[in-house]
């Protein structure tokens, strides 16, 4: 779809898939498989992947039609960094192995969000895991009151120990709320740990940051422009989020007025 040669508007350019930046990954907290299939179906070159969230793939009755929906059209998909962490939590990691490639998994999540596990074991899972998938690796806590003990420091370390273990991407954690990890509580942003992780050495093209709130997804494409890296993003925000990208929405409308667009 090329919006700039239909409209004559001169837009930021956009990667065509499969891209290696700019991702947009949705989160699937359990809806309907026709919701599913529609937005899926409508819009997936806007897509490039689908986290089936925390472990809601067990109960997800239509799983593999939402599977099948997903590979007929081009798009990704991987199960939430907790289910790793379930089945991790009764040792039983060979099931977990089967499971993903049950379902032929190109991608996994590994995470430490909620089992307490050091991230220097969570690498050894990496580095374990990634011989036979494409890794995303999350950093960050789901409980917001360790999450604020984790310091700059930390979040560095970590992030830069997956990409060495292995890991394709790393995700910034906030949950599917907003509330945790990069987030406080109440919703805001930790802007001390974003401004350190994009002063960083990281590559900003290897972190994917959870943005699931229209104040999140503006944040990070005012900070990084449109090719940002974005997870836990609800399915009926797919056009929403590609207009933020794109500057047709009053919240980043003059933003990409000086920068190279598509002529």
């Amino acid at each position: 779809m090329n919006i700039s040669s239909n409209s004559g508007l001169s837009l930021p350019e956009r990667q065509l898939k499969p891209r290696k930046k700019g991702l947009t990954i949705l989160i699937d907290n359990g809806i309907s498989l026709q919701v599913f299939k529609d937005t899926i179906s409508s819009s997936s070159e806007l897509v490039d992947f689908v986290k089936f969230g925390w472990g809601t793939s067990l109960i997800t009755k239509q799983l593999q039609q939402k599977i099948d929906c997903l590979l007929d059209h081009d798009v990704q998909f991987f199960f939430g960094g907790t289910l790793f962490e379930k089945f991790l939590s009764q040792n039983k990691l060979e099931q977990f192995y089967r499971y993903c490639k049950l379902y032929n998994c190109q991608y996994i999540e590994i995470s430490n969000g909620t089992i307490d596990i050091s991230n220097r074991e969570k690498a050894s899972y990496i580095s374990d895991f990634s011989s036979d998938f494409q890794v995303f690796s999350e950093v960050g806590s789901k409980n917001s009151q360790k999450s604020d003990n984790f310091c700059t420091t930390e979040w560095i370390e970590y992030l830069l120990e997956d990409l060495e273990a292995g890991s394709s991407k790393v995700i910034t954690e906030a949950r599917e709320s907003g509330t945790s990890g990069i987030c406080q509580s109440n919703g805001d942003l930790r802007l001390d740990i974003i401004n350190d992780i994009l002063s960083s050495c990281i590559k900003k093209e290897d972190v994917i940051f959870e943005a699931p709130t229209k104040k999140m997804q503006t944040f990070f494409i005012q900070q990084l422009g449109s090719n940002v890296n974005l997870a836990n993003i609800p399915f009926s925000d797919v056009i929403s989020l590609e207009t933020l990208r794109l500057g047709l929405r009053s919240d980043t409308f003059y933003l990409f007025d000086e920068v190279e667009v598509i002529k």
